[in-house]
């Protein structure tokens, strides 16, 4: 589902119902897709993603994100991942710095993704 709300940004919106998102060839299928709704954020659902995915020594995590971020794309992980957080330093720290940041955001709900996109629209009007 693509959503265009007027500013720089397009967002491509995964459903949670469908393939778990586990391989970096899974992420190559997200650039296409993002790409041909010429959409440059991706919001994916928590319950889309593989849960080795939040234990960052797989590198799921790193592979992903990265591919996106290679092709110029931002992405949402939205959902919550508290058990996640709770279990891992590393990862908390990891949501921390992206939060902090400009391409990858970890967001608890679809109304704090919609909020930090109005900050962000704010910022660059």
């Amino acid at each position: 589902m693509l959503i265009d709300d007027g500013s720089d940004i397009r967002v491509f919106r995964l459903e949670a119902d469908g393939e778990p998102i586990s391989t970096p060839d899974d992420a190559s299928d997200l650039v296409g897709a993002a790409w041909s709704h010429q959409a440059n954020l991706v919001v994916v659902p928590v319950e889309r993603l593989d849960p080795e995915f939040f234990r960052l020594s797989t590198g799921i995590a790193g592979e992903i994100a990265q591919k996106l971020v290679n092709y110029r794309l931002r992405l949402a992980v939205v959902g919550d991942i508290s058990e996640h957080v709770a279990e891992s330093n590393a990862l908390r720290d990891f949501v921390w710095e992206s939060n902090h940041g400009d391409q990858i955001w970890f967001m608890a709900d679809e109304q704090a993704l919609a909020e930090r996109l109005a900050l962000r629209a704010a910022r660059s009007a």
